[in-house]
């Protein structure tokens, strides 16, 4: 198969032949229909996650149809249509059995801890745990957005920060996370104050219901939610700044260089800091019915298709900037 491989960090990666994989016991194999491109595989090109193994295939968002079925997999046949948390969990450890998918501490994630879906086929491991059938009328290109930008805002906004009607929300960084998390909280009735120095990112974000656009949060009191959707230790100092006592603080976006906290703040106006990585695929229908319902449009944030002789050159290009909206790889 083909595939994109990360041969050196930070060297532009090259589009090869690489052999393709078999379905373990658990497993199945996916053909890749639809990937996202996202600033974490940017992460993983640069060195900065360490369950990286060069040479190595990137990607974590993804949907595609089961190509092959290993042995112990029950429920699931070739050519079903599906996705899968960026999060493959083991299903059977505390966490699994508590629901809590997400933090489970064998989890496998496709692209970090082994080859992942910026390729013609990937591998899903514990598949009766993280397989998330498809509607029939939604589009892989869609689908393959939902894994790791979109559940992880929806489950950042609704489900970790239970965003309320009403109450103002800042969000700062109108990347792929950003823009899904401006769509979920304006869906759910709250006053969005979307925070980016791109002016077409801002331009995406009142599209999709920002109430406000602004490149600083300086001016705007009031927020009881801020969201760093993008990894910033500046971010989250401004995003702490702006929170009114008792607000909530949750943190999407990955600190690789660490972050300096104002701990007397967070006990004196009794701050919440909330983590949130990812929603496992029992959590997936609640989501699935509201885009079902056309109250959310997660398809409406893809703003470029692109094919896999073209990613290595879009990844290197993240250096520069996450272009507004989101960029979906067709590897077929």
């Amino acid at each position: 198969m083909r595939a994109v491989v990360i041969e050196e960090y930070g060297v532009l990666p090259v589009v090869r032949e690489v052999p393709r994989p078999e379905p373990a016991e658990g497993a199945v194999v996916l053909k890749v229909e639809a990937t996202g491109l996202c600033r974490s595989d940017w992460h993983g090109w640069m060195g900065h996650d360490s369950d990286i193994v060069l040479p190595h295939v990137p990607g974590h968002e993804l949907a595609g149809t089961i190509a092959a079925v290993g042995a112990g997999v029950t429920g699931w046949e070739v050519g079903d249509r599906v996705t899968t948390p960026f999060i493959c969990a083991c299903g059977v450890c505390e966490q699994c059995l508590e629901g809590n998918q997400q933090v489970c501490p064998n989890q496998l994630q496709p692209g970090f801890n082994y080859w992942g879906s910026f390729a013609e086929y990937v591998a899903v491991p514990y598949a009766s745990v993280n397989l998330v059938r498809l509607p029939d009328d939604m589009a892989f290109t869609t689908a393959a957005g939902l894994g790791c930008r979109f559940a992880t805002a929806f489950r950042a906004v609704h489900q970790i920060a239970k965003v309320r009607p009403g109450e103002r929300v800042a969000i700062f960084g109108c990347g792929g996370v950003g823009l899904s998390a401006v769509m979920i909280a304006a869906a759910l009735g709250a006053e969005v104050i979307a925070v980016d120095t791109n002016p077409e990112a801002l331009k995406l974000a009142v599209q999709y219901g920002a109430a406000h656009a602004a490149s600083t949060v300086a001016d705007f009191d009031g927020v009881r939610v801020t969201i760093d959707a993008l990894g910033s230790n500046e971010i989250v100092q401004q995003a702490l700044r702006v929170l009114r006592p008792r607000g909530r603080h949750v943190q999407i976006g990955l600190l690789p260089s660490g972050v300096s906290l104002d701990v007397g703040r967070l006990i004196g106006q009794e701050l919440s800091w909330l983590g949130s990585h990812g929603m496992p695929a029992h959590a997936y229908p609640e989501m699935l019915e509201l885009v079902a319902a056309g109250k959310l449009s997660p398809s409406s944030l893809i703003t470029r298709t692109i094919t896999l002789d073209e990613t290595p050159a879009a990844l290197a290009a993240l250096s520069d900037g996450t272009p507004a909206g989101v960029t979906v790889i067709q590897p077929n």
